[in-house]
């Protein structure tokens, strides 16, 4: 009998900074950290090329209530900063793990990451590099998920994987509903008519326009990331 192949060649895991956090309330998880890693590396030893686009909720949001005081540019750059303090604590355990990894930011900070490059980022995954975009889109007023969607469309993947603490999408907030129901899959139209929270509405129009389908998932489960790239029945599909 053959081995399973895949059904992705390329990816973009989009990691919030809370997944990071495993239990905790603040920063970053050791145990949670290196379980992502081991996901991403078994990934990556099937020969699928994959970006990452990591948060920075862990340690700091731009919109949060800590920084309402703030001019909403300068909290926005903060974050960015988060992201790249995560994107440096994941490639470390990548690369003690024995993944090849490289960090690029879409602020320069050359002392130790890459400047983002599109046409670098395509050859590092063409080499089977595993490729962590910090910092967003380098622009205030986006989120993460807007970096990921874009980044997605750049590097050309042939899907999205959005990685979260809860199983796919819920009809409703599965933590106040125990009942809510867990789709399978879902159009992005179903997703907009049912007012259902995927992502913030940017990236997901980014997405729906772009034809980049999503599938979100829970990276708390050991193997999911496994599973949903060999196509497996695990998390919700979110399809034009």
């Amino acid at each position: 009998m053959k081995d399973a192949i895949p059904c992705y060649k390329r990816v973009l895991l989009k990691l919030s900074g809370e997944a990071l956090m495993g239990e905790d309330s603040y920063g970053i998880n050791r145990t949670m950290i290196e379980q992502i890693v081991s996901q991403i590396k078994e990934v990556s030893q099937l020969g699928i090329q994959i970006a990452i686009v990591v948060g920075g909720g862990n340690i700091f949001r731009g919109f949060s209530p800590a920084a309402e005081w703030m001019d909403r540019a300068t909290a926005d750059y903060m974050g960015m900063m988060a992201t790249v303090i995560n994107a440096l604590a994941l490639n470390d355990t990548l690369l003690r793990a024995g993944v090849v990894s490289r960090v690029q930011s879409a602020l320069a900070m050359q002392q130790i990451t890459e400047p983002y490059s599109r046409d670098k980022a395509i050859k590092h995954l063409e080499r089977n590099r595993v490729v962590v975009f910090a910092a967003g889109t380098g622009n205030p007023f986006f989120t993460t998920d807007t970096a990921a969607a874009l980044r997605g469309i750049e590097m050309k993947v042939d899907i999205m994987l959005k990685a979260t603490k809860v199983d796919g999408v819920y009809s409703d907030d599965p933590k106040i509903q125990p009942d809510a129901l867990c789709y399978k899959q879902l159009t992005f139209n179903e997703v907009i008519a049912r007012d259902l929270k995927v992502m913030d509405a940017t990236a997901f129009a980014l997405c729906r326009d772009q034809k980049l389908n999503m599938k979100v998932f829970n990276i708390f489960k050991v193997g999911a990331l496994k599973r949903v790239v060999m196509g497996q029945d695990e998390g919700t599909l979110v399809h034009c």
